[in-house]
């Protein structure tokens, strides 16, 4: 059985889909890497509650923020993609340790899904490297 594979057309509105998305993905880490740094109230509540001792917080955060700041750079930025999806599979696996609700999980896994659509739809060698199959 052949199975087709073809690129994703490279087009001005995939191109802004993917600005829009990987914009909404870093919003949302800058906030939490932000948090973490400034050891905000809600960043140590959660990282306790998770098991993690509170004077590793800031750690985390600087390091959520690095790797966040390769994934902003177009040349690393599948460098930082790497290195966040292992960051979200640490915290997905800390929340299902602990028994988290079920939306907790999904979240982060869909911060995973759109940071990686984001790239897909923004860079053409990574649709060629990864291509649709029909």
């Amino acid at each position: 059985m052949q199975t087709a594979t073809q690129a994703f057309p490279s087009s001005s509105m995939a191109l802004w889909a993917g600005r829009i998305i990987s914009a909404l993905v870093v919003v949302f880490l800058i906030f939490d890497g932000v948090i973490k740094v400034l050891k905000l109230g809600p960043a140590i509540e959660a990282t306790v509650q998770l098991g993690y001792p509170e004077s590793l917080i800031i750690g985390i955060g600087i390091m959520e923020l690095i790797c966040l700041a390769l994934y902003v750079i177009p040349r690393t930025n599948v460098l930082g993609a790497i290195l966040l999806t292992g960051h979200l599979g640490g915290a997905i696996a800390s929340q299902v340790r602990i028994g988290a609700p079920t939306f907790n999980i999904v979240f982060a896994i869909m911060i995973g899904v759109l940071m990686w659509g984001g790239i897909y739809l923004r860079d053409e060698q990574l649709r060629v490297l990864i291509p649709l199959r029909r």
